[in-house]
């Protein structure tokens, strides 16, 4: 399997970005700027696809493509409780409204007994043209989900947890590379965020997002050296 990380120009910020364009359009703008620092952006736009095309979206996300920015589109799994047909079915649903290229499979189950079951959806998700699949359990799953996703959310969360936690780095890890893996970090206060991004890395994350959002969206804003490009 290629690592698509490794493809030229492309940088380590997977950034996932869930507010409307029309509420925010100067982020949108700065993420299209962005487009050589970013791994992808996550597309969230109703806690899935929605129940029908969003026009602000979809132009948001043609320009993002115009700029050779990765797109994934957002979809639940419920720790593995939905099906592969739920969820094929929103990610077509990306597909056909928005043209997205990846797939970002958020909730994922992290346990040996729910592997056979997230390599089904991932080899659908491919079948769907899903050229990237990132899964997020949050945490270091059992080794086996490295073998089919092209990218580990193996941490998310506060600051204040990253920051205290005692986090340990299972060995497996070491027959990876770093951008294999991802941390996404959310209430880093002020001054901050450039710090968590070089924690990710001496955690052996190479792409990683870390933003002083906090509460229930803490990711309806960038990342302060996007936000500043932004103002």
């Amino acid at each position: 399997m290629t690592d698509p990380a490794t493809v030229p120009g492309r940088g380590g910020l997977l950034v996932p970005l869930y507010v409307h364009p029309a509420v925010d359009p100067a982020a949108w703008r700065a993420l299209i700027r962005a487009g050589p620092q970013l791994y992808g952006v996550v597309l969230n736009v109703a806690d899935g696809p929605g129940a029908t095309p969003d026009p602000a979206f979809v132009e948001a996300v043609a320009q993002l493509r115009e700029a050779d920015v990765r797109v994934l589109g957002y979809v639940d799994t419920e720790y593995g409780d939905r099906s592969v047909r739920e969820v094929v079915g929103d990610l077509r649903r990306y597909r056909r409204w928005y043209d997205t290229d990846g797939a970002f499979l958020d909730r994922a189950a992290s346990g040996t007994e729910s592997l056979r079951h997230y390599r089904r959806l991932v080899r659908a998700a491919r079948v769907c043209g899903s050229r990237t699949v990132v899964l997020n359990p949050g945490v270091h799953p059992a080794p086996g989900y490295a073998e089919f996703a092209d990218l580990l959310v193996t941490f998310e969360g506060t600051w204040k947890t990253y920051r205290h936690t005692d986090f340990t780095v299972p060995a497996w890890t070491g027959s990876h590379p770093p951008d294999r893996f991802c941390h996404l970090v959310y209430g880093v206060p002020d001054g901050l965020c450039d710090v968590a991004a070089r924690t990710a890395r001496m955690r052996g994350a190479a792409v990683h997002c870390a933003v002083p959002g906090s509460g229930a969206n803490p990711w309806s804003g960038l990342p302060p050296t996007l936000e500043r490009e932004a103002s």
